[in-house]
């Protein structure tokens, strides 16, 4: 797989909850590569900001040749992001990192919270299996639930109780008594604590993909490393690299 710095033009963008935006970009040959579970660097247009901002793919569009990001607006980088507008130029570079590998048989159980659940709408649409997708908001803001819809059978937690299971997506799965022969995950830490436990204690394969902030995206600065059970080839120590050797790893892998 070739890693590859663009140009690319911005085809659609809108606002989907307050501060989370949906940008469709036109990359070209990117596109044919990209894999759920990866993500792509985005270069902000100013040049102060040296640093590009690492997104999840949401979704791949290759007939079109487009990939969507689904992000939240988090500081001024995503700010500027979520002012483009169609026809407008940005530089992204990508596929980065491994994603998840696809399930074609039996039942697979999607768990995501926040700024997690963009990536588990291509997974859901590449997995040629029975599906239930868990979905942790704060609110009633259930950004990308609808969509999800077409894919599985989708279940909502929410902190405030507003919408599904009031609680977090642990109390859905037990709520419903959800199972499965395989757990995809992404989301934030503490969530995908209690995802990996329970995939133990149930014994199911799981694969998670971790968050982290990033510098370089292709593994060289060592700036997201995470601890790990295994010594990396690479630094010598029990740790991996986020951006390369992940985000997606197999939740025995890494220790949370």
């Amino acid at each position: 797989m070739s890693i590859k710095k663009m140009t690319v033009t911005v085809n659609y963008q809108k606002k989907l909850a307050k501060d989370v935006y949906s940008m469709w970009l036109a990359v070209g040959s990117m596109a044919d590569e990209a894999k759920p579970g990866q993500f792509i660097s985005i270069y902000s247009n100013d040049s102060s900001r040296l640093l590009p901002r690492p997104i999840s793919i949401c979704e791949v569009d290759r007939e079109f040749r487009s990939i969507r990001v689904v992000y939240r607006v988090v500081g001024a980088g995503t700010e500027e992001f979520s002012h483009l507008k169609a026809g407008q130029r940005v530089s992204v570079m990508g596929p980065l990192g491994n994603g998840y590998t696809l399930k074609q048989e039996g039942r697979a159980l999607l768990v995501a919270g926040g700024i997690g659940i963009p990536p588990m709408l291509e997974l859901a649409k590449n997995l040629d299996c029975e599906k239930d997708i868990v979905l942790g908001y704060k609110d009633s803001q259930t950004f990308l639930a609808s969509e999800l819809e077409d894919y599985g059978n989708v279940y909502i937690a929410t902190e405030d109780g507003s919408v599904g299971t009031k609680g977090n997506v642990m109390d859905a799965i037990r709520q419903h008594g959800l199972t499965a022969d395989k757990i995809y995950s992404c989301g934030p830490t503490p969530m995908l604590r209690a995802v990996k436990d329970f995939s133990v204690e149930k014994s199911i394969e799981c694969e998670i993909s971790l968050e982290e902030k990033m510098a370089c995206g292709i593994g060289a600065c060592l700036a997201c490393v995470c601890k790990s059970k295994d010594v990396d080839a690479h630094t010598h120590v029990n740790n991996k690299r986020i951006c390369k050797d992940g985000p997606v790893f197999n939740a025995l892998e890494v220790e949370l």
